[in-house]
């Protein structure tokens, strides 16, 4: 049945399916820190989890194609799993624990802008991030030659601010800056604030805190950070986009040597797992931390690790095979609405005036970001059509200077 459905409209599924699973994440995780779970406890189980289920992916599809490790590609592997998973997911969860899940998860948006302007700044040719994890795309499925893939990591990344699609990167750019710093700077007022979802059932509150495998139902319907630090969380988030930038841009000179993505992948997830179990031998020494006390809790670390780094990664790399980056590209603000709604029906959240209006400076932001790379493809589409035979020798080289071809989220198993 499912090969009978056109598939223009399995991609829109596969879509929405993805934004909502990743904005479960979002939730879930709030969830499990409002349980009292210790956020360091959390991230090793997840990655746990993820590990083991890339593991044989990477083994057995890429056996062929792995070069042979050296001292070297371990060393590398070291410092993205510390920039990309072990920063990454810790600024991350301090953020949310500070912070809400929508806020999180509007000013991940700001991460493709970031990425670019890091790219520029390097001098370095990037794979903007796009939500996700894939490096595949729809020129390189057909190419045999791998060449073509190393070429595209040599790039720079150029800004031309004569031409629109220049000036569009970096106006992008800037309000994306602007608004992760309205959301950082200026809380604001209360616009909406629903009532707690939990409160009809309050009553069996006084009983159930009794029992330890019950958490506070009070603590459950928080999803805002209610006494604690909103200023402090929004720079921890920060803090998490610029090491999810940072880890994109550094991927590429990796993958360049070692263009094996799954591969790649697992070894940064198992370097980050004992990072983060060398901070854990030092901050969480409490063996009772370490128990599972509940299903919720059960379900929110499969959750992160099998949907979040598992099931989203496979739908990721077929909807950018299949649907191109920027297609993928423009469902990210769908996740931070879909956020939002599930944070305010599941966890009572709170909107403030000044996330709304730093979440649209970021929103406008990104997509002013990949108007002009669809306009940077344009520019170079026209050059061939009309080049002469200089042009046309050069056509190749062209091609590649469009990255719109390349992932414009975020592509790891890693998300957050």
């Amino acid at each position: 049945m499912w090969c009978s459905v056109p598939e223009r409209l399995q991609l829109h599924m596969a879509m929405l399916a993805l934004q909502f699973g990743y904005a479960g994440f979002h939730v879930v995780s709030r969830a499990a820190l409002n349980m009292g779970i210790s956020k360091i406890v959390f991230i090793v189980y997840r990655n746990i989890i993820a590990f083991l289920l890339l593991l044989p992916f990477a083994y057995f599809l890429e056996k062929k194609e792995r070069p042979a490790i050296t001292l070297n590609f371990l060393v590398q592997f070291f410092f993205l799993a510390l920039i990309g998973i072990t920063a990454n997911q810790g600024f991350y969860l301090l953020g949310l624990d500070n912070t809400s899940p929508t806020f999180a998860s509007a000013i991940q948006n700001s991460v493709p802008a970031i990425t670019f302007l890091m790219a520029a700044i390097l001098r370095q040719k990037h794979f903007y991030p796009s939500n996700l994890y894939t490096y595949i795309n729809s020129d390189f499925r057909n190419m045999d030659n791998k060449k073509f893939f190393a070429d595209r990591a040599k790039m720079i990344e150029q800004v031309r601010l004569n031409r629109k699609d220049g000036i569009a990167k970096v106006v992008g750019t800037l309000c994306c800056v602007a608004g992760a710093s309205v959301i950082t700077l200026y809380k604001g007022p209360t616009i909406y604030s629903p009532a707690p979802p939990l409160q009809s059932v309050m009553g069996l509150h006084s009983s159930l805190s009794l029992n330890p495998f019950f958490p506070s139902l009070q603590s459950l319907s928080l999803g805002d950070a209610r006494g604690k630090n909103w200023t402090l969380g929004c720079v921890f988030l920060i803090g998490h986009c610029l090491s999810w930038s940072g880890w994109l841009v550094l991927q590429a000179p990796v993958l360049k040597k070692y263009p094996a993505r799954l591969s790649v992948t697992s070894y940064t997830c198992f370097f980050g797992l004992i990072q983060f179990l060398i901070i854990a031998a030092f901050v969480e020494r409490d063996l009772q931390a370490w128990l599972v006390r509940s299903g919720a809790e059960v379900f929110s670390i499969f959750y992160a690790g099998v949907v979040a780094s598992g099931i989203a990664f496979a739908v990721q790399i077929w909807c950018i095979d299949r649907g191109g980056p920027v297609f993928v590209a423009v469902y990210q603000p769908v996740q931070t609405l879909v956020v939002a709604i599930m944070a305010s029906i599941a966890l009572g959240e709170e909107f403030y005036l000044g996330g709304i209006i730093g979440a649209v400076l970021i929103i406008a932001g990104l997509y002013l970001v990949l108007w002009g790379k669809s306009e940077e493809k344009k520019f170079a589409s026209a050059a061939i059509q009309s080049g002469g035979p200089e042009q046309g020798n050069n056509r190749t080289s062209l091609h590649i200077k469009s990255s719109l071809n390349q992932p414009l989220l975020p592509p790891s198993t890693e998300n957050v």
